[in-house]
């Protein structure tokens, strides 16, 4: 299914400073400023408030008839994000990204099959905060995946950071080392556990020279408009992945604003490492706050003077 073209539209709707309700939080202030500057209109939301289940106070300061928005944030559960849109709606505006799109894109279920062959062979299991699935269950899942190492996260993220504790599973066929991490994963988490938890085989990748070890594409409308860092990677540069085939996949998603991450295998394969809706995901730090606004506000990236290569992805689309 190819991606539907969305309308332009110059409303964007930015989580606000939780100790001061008349500005965007800090994290995102100099992009709202860049979308103001390109003629964007920027709406507040209080995200603490729709976290905590009162969709009707976060929205508290969108004017009535506010139309198509745009969201720009911090993470939102899906079912927060339905909330969100309801009450908009309410209100006489509407999110971009419906519901549906924003789960599909934002939880590894919805964009998984779309990317099958492009990314490592993963299985998944519900689950709620705080219960770990059975060791059986755990079992069975892995004996579905290919043998060797597999990596831990639930629909949305990992804990990379606590690689050996909760994140890295030397060997599936050892269950009880499964079922350790597995658990661990899923403590630390705590509330936070988004849908269930994921195995995904794990492979080896390689930082190209002198560039991030992990490249962020941003895509509206199935067409690839940006290329960033990832925004952990402590260098700014980011290499030049072949997108054909990840164009493929983004299409049959079809959902308006997606990023993918990928990252290169040792083999020489660009590989998609993760999916997620672009609403939610973060620039990196010396990523161009103006050209990415205008993603948002006209649906192009512009070429800015003296721009690197990470900008001419759009000239390839």
């Amino acid at each position: 299914m190819p991606a539907t073209t969305t309308p332009a539209t110059t409303a964007v709707l930015y989580c606000r400073d939780p100790l001061n309700e008349r500005r965007v939080d800090a994290h995102f202030a100099a992009e709202a400023r860049q979308v103001r500057e390109g003629g964007g209109t920027v709406l507040l939301l209080d995200h603490d408030a729709l976290l905590a289940g009162d969709a009707e106070r976060a929205v508290a300061r969108v004017p009535a008839g506010s139309g198509a928005v745009w969201y720009r944030g911090w993470m939102i559960p899906s079912g927060r994000y339905a909330e969100l849109d309801r009450a908009l709606r309410r209100r006489g505006g509407e999110l971009v990204v419906t519901p549906q799109a924003y789960r599909r894109a934002h939880e590894l279920p919805g964009w998984y099959e779309a990317f099958a062959g492009l990314t490592p062979v993963s299985g998944w299991l519900p689950a709620r905060p705080g219960q770990s699935p059975e060791p059986a269950r755990l079992t069975a899942l892995a004996a579905d995946l290919p043998p060797g190492p597999a990596v831990v996260k639930d629909y949305v993220k990992s804990r990379k950071h606590e690689w050996d504790e909760a994140c890295y599973v030397p060997d599936l066929a050892d269950s009880a080392a499964l079922h350790r991490v597995v658990s661990r994963f899923v403590e630390l988490q705590d509330e936070f556990l988004a849908g269930g938890v994921v195995l995904r085989a794990f492979e080896s990748f390689v930082a190209p020279e002198a560039a991030a070890a992990e490249v962020r594409v941003w895509w509206r409308d199935g067409v690839p408009r940006l290329v960033t860092a990832h925004p952990d990677s402590p260098v700014a540069e980011a290499g030049a992945p072949e997108l054909e085939p990840v164009r493929a996949a983004v299409e049959a998603l079809g959902c308006p604003f997606v990023t993918t991450d990928l990252a290169l295998r040792a083999d020489g394969a660009w590989r998609v490492v993760e999916v997620g809706d672009g609403q939610v995901s973060d620039l990196h730090r010396e990523a161009d706050r103006a050209v990415f606004a205008a993603l948002l506000t006209t649906g192009q990236a512009p070429l800015p003077p003296g721009a690197s290569l990470t900008h001419l992805v759009q000239h390839r689309a």
